[in-house]
């Protein structure tokens, strides 16, 4: 480490960052996450000016959505894990940077950004520029299954095959990993956000019920789930009536919502299920001993795991706190840029 560098990380933390589809969590180096917050944006319409002074990002965003005059719009500036709207992303960014860096002296933070497997160079190019311009002074690209199987302590450097399974807002990211490097890996675009959608649509179709985004969230952490539950679980929501255009209440059960997650659950089974086909018979003896390590918000859905081992055949396991493995896996990284160095993809510098 040069002179400057060591200046650096004197006088500046460095930043490590899961810009999800969902939420953007931000791991400070040293500290652990420090920022776990929707990635959403309020903005006046027809601009891209950002509400109260810049500052109607993540939660306080968040709760406008669906409840906004037409003046404002709410945007959710990822899509499918990757950038819909470069503007409005880096105004994301800066404000959560400037959030999770403070006022540390002249030098801007080095920050490690956690991108899907699957994305172009373009797509890549578009996360490294909006991270320069919010104010970081070197960004680093690393694979999303790689930096979540470092947060979930996998010993990914080790000559020996781990399988580790991220299921994020937008994307599913499946690979199995050695040597420091992907030996197999799949990325879908199918995360918690399709499930909201699925949801949403079956109670259109079943009831005639129209429900917003959040609703359809609160359903999904409520009763979601893969397998048929134990015991049968109830909730009663609001939404408006397609046919009155008048609010209306309903009930639905787990049962029911199993049946409406049932597609995108078994994409995720198979994207599972195709890497293990392409995976080394040495790696995957590996497997058959350590299992698969399953990391990400949407992995927490209830039956996710044991159905996964059902179809695989493999033993499952959740990673300690799923939610935030992707971003701990980037600040981990920032402490070893000489060690891992050949496991990231350099974006850019000054």
């Amino acid at each position: 480490m040069g002179l400057f560098d060591k200046l650096m990380t004197m006088f500046t933390s460095d930043l490590g960052i899961d810009l999800g589809t969902a939420n953007t969590l931000v791991a400070v180096q040293g500290k652990g996450v420090v920022i776990s917050e929707p990635s959403v944006v309020a903005v006046r319409k027809g601009t891209k000016e950002v509400l109260m002074n810049g500052n109607a990002v993540g939660d306080m965003a968040k709760i406008m959505l669906g409840k906004n005059p037409g003046n404002i719009q709410v945007i959710r500036p990822m899509k499918d894990g990757v950038i819909a709207d470069f503007e409005i992303t880096e105004a994301m960014l800066r404000y959560f940077i400037r959030k999770a860096h403070g006022r540390r002296g002249p030098f801007r933070p080095r920050v490690v950004i956690a991108v899907p497997s699957g994305i172009n160079e373009v797509e890549k190019r578009a996360v490294t520029n909006s991270a320069m311009n919010a104010g970081a002074s070197r960004v680093f690209l690393i694979p999303e299954p790689m930096a979540a199987a470092i947060g979930a302590g996998l010993p990914v450097a080790e000559p020996v095959g781990s399988m580790i399974v991220d299921i994020g807002g937008g994307t599913t990211e499946v690979a199995v990993i050695s040597l420091a490097g992907m030996v197999a890996s799949e990325s879908v675009r199918v995360g918690g956000d399709e499930l909201d959608q699925c949801i949403i649509k079956y109670l259109k179709n079943e009831y005639n019920v129209v429900i917003g985004e959040n609703t359809a969230e609160q359903v999904k952490l409520t009763l979601g789930c893969a397998i048929s539950p134990p015991e049968e679980a109830r909730m009663s929501i609001k939404g408006r009536d397609i046919r009155t255009g008048m609010p209306r209440g309903i009930e639905v059960t787990s049962s029911e919502i199993m049946e409406a997650l049932r597609q995108p659950v078994t994409s995720i089974v198979n994207s599972v299920k195709m890497v293990l086909e392409r995976t080394q018979p040495e790696l995957a003896s590996d497997l058959m001993e350590r299992g698969i390590c399953m990391a990400g918000g949407t992995s927490q859905l209830r039956g996710l795991a044991q159905l996964l081992a059902q179809e695989t055949g493999l033993p499952v396991r959740l990673a300690v706190d799923p939610m935030t493995c992707v971003a701990r896996g980037c600040a981990a990284l920032l402490e070893n840029l000489d060690v891992l160095q050949e496991i990231l993809e350099l974006g850019t510098d000054n």
